[in-house]
């Protein structure tokens, strides 16, 4: 057998791996189905070098299409192609024309020659062999017909699911008319959502807040999980009036400052968190906003800061609702309850509501001039459910505690992950690198944004590299040991 770099060889129970990127193979040695033995050998004469408890193994290339394939799909595109540009030469479309005819010839020149090419998903319906319409291949094939399905947050999760057909179908029309896709990209598509219901066989809904959609195809099997392990009950709502409400609210924020606990607060629109947060910390206390523009790892450092005290107040739109744990949160503040709408309706007033839901002291205010069906219907759920986790403690003889959690850093989790990545690359473990490369790329990111006029941005990716800094200089030497094992925690986790 011709052993070469890319291909691999079975003889009995050992298989013979040669990847297409080391200078060295592995041997792996099964007995039944189960692996005995990993050894690196010679590739040439077959000589163990070393055993090893572990191989990171990759695809010699990314894409695995048949050549016969590939030559079969690209007829089809040819074909379809030359239906295509006379039919936009005939609307007087001759820009469009030239130019999906320019993009796909290119597009099939690199599939014959390197055998993929940018967006080749968009063909996916001829490498697949799919009849036009005909429902594309996703994970879910790949799992038995009695599989387990379980949608988190499915108040949130089964509309989005609903609207990403129509969405996609949308988008790629215009890219069709303008001349940049055929329209057989069509077919590269998301399920529909009769499409995806038919994989569920067997499905749990998990949310605060079910829909009926979700109730009834539950058909009565509702489990509700109000009863929660350390006693604390759904905090209690009051409505007070929208004028003067900024007012109220910097009191209120005064009094959970004293008692070292910090405060939420949610508006109707992005500019208003910002303006408002500016306000705020012009009455001096220490506030920050969240919205969709920032991105995940900054969202994470927020949250975080928020939870050590080095702000007592974060605001925001529609970020602070599902998923969010932060014990240290005593007051929920929702500004304009009254204002109907996605926002303000009966399933996010609830889930907002519970975002304070993990401390003893917790308080709900809706600032509003009038009550609105949403309020109504979500201050009655909250009540209905205070009712029965108050009369479950009196009966068991609990007393509400706060959670007490871990505060997870951002930022040595992300090292962590890049040590992983280090070590499955087989790269240098030494870790004085691997800050050296973070430092370095968290700088490029403060100049840009500082460029970008988003002075935040760059002041809060200043503090980290400082935190950074800071950690590396003053950690113990068995701290600096630990970091090496992926287990060092920079800057002041508590």
């Amino acid at each position: 057998v011709d052993f070469k770099r890319g291909t691999f060889r079975v003889r009995g129970d050992t298989v013979d791996i040669y990847p297409a990127y080391e200078q060295f193979g592995y041997q792996v040695e099964f007995f039944g189905d189960e692996i005995e033995a990993v050894r690196l050998i010679n590739p040439t004469t077959g000589e163990a070098l070393s055993s090893t408890d572990q191989a990171f193994i990759f695809p010699a290339v990314h894409y695995i299409v048949d050549e016969n394939v590939v030559e079969n799909a690209i007829g089809q595109i040819k074909r379809e192609l030359q239906s295509c540009v006379i039919d936009l030469k005939n609307q007087g479309k001759l820009l469009e024309a030239q130019r999906l005819g320019a993009r796909t010839k290119y597009d099939i020149e690199m599939m014959r020659e390197v055998g993929y090419c940018p967006g080749i998903e968009n063909y996916s319906r001829y490498l697949d062999a799919r009849k036009p319409g005909e429902k594309p291949y996703t994970l879910l094939d790949y799992f038995p017909d009695d599989f387990l399905l379980i949608i988190d947050e499915s108040h949130v999760t089964i509309p989005q699911i609903r609207a990403m057909f129509n969405g996609d179908q949308a988008r790629k029309r215009v890219l069709i008319e303008h001349g940049f896709r055929l329209p057989s990209a069509l077919d590269n598509r998301p399920l529909k959502y009769d499409e995806f219901e038919q994989a569920m066989n067997n499905v749990v809904f998990v949310s605060a807040t079910p829909s009926d959609y979700e109730l009834e195809l539950a058909g009565g099997e509702v489990v509700e999980q109000i009863i929660r392990p350390t006693g604390l009950i759904d905090p209690p709502v009051e409505v007070r009036p929208a004028t003067g409400q900024v007012a109220d609210l910097l009191r209120e924020i005064a009094k959970r400052n004293k008692a070292g606990q910090r405060t939420l607060i949610t508006t109707v629109t992005k500019r208003l968190s910002e303006d408002l947060a500016e306000y705020i910390r012009q009455e001096g206390f220490r506030c920050k906003y969240l919205h969709s523009e920032i991105d995940t790892l900054e969202r994470v450092e927020i949250l975080n800061e928020l939870r050590q005290g080095k702000f007592d107040v974060l605001i925001g739109v529609n970020l602070l609702r599902e998923g969010l744990d932060l014990p240290e949160v005593s007051l929920v503040a929702i500004l304009d309850a009254d204002k109907e709408g996605f926002l303000r309706s009966a399933t996010s007033l609830i889930q907002t509501i519970g975002r304070c839901a993990r401390n003893v002291d917790a308080q709900v205010y809706l600032y509003a001039d009038r009550v609105t069906g949403a309020m109504a219907k979500a201050m009655s759920e909250t009540t209905r459910r205070r009712e029965a986790q108050l009369a479950y403690n009196k009966a068991h003889g609990i007393t509400p505690q706060t959670i007490k959690k871990e505060i997870r850093n951002a930022l040595a989790e992300q090292t962590h992950a890049r040590q992983i990545a280090r070590d499955a690359m087989g790269a240098s473990s030494d870790e004085a690198f691997d800050r050296t490369e973070i430092l370095a790329e968290l700088e490029r990111e403060m100049l840009a944004a500082a460029e970008g006029l988003e002075f935040e941005k760059a002041a809060r990716l200043r503090d980290r590299i400082e935190e950074l800094k800071t950690s590396d200089a003053d950690e113990p030497a068995d701290t600096k040991e630990n970091w090496k094992q992926g287990s060092g925690q920079i800057g002041n986790s508590q």
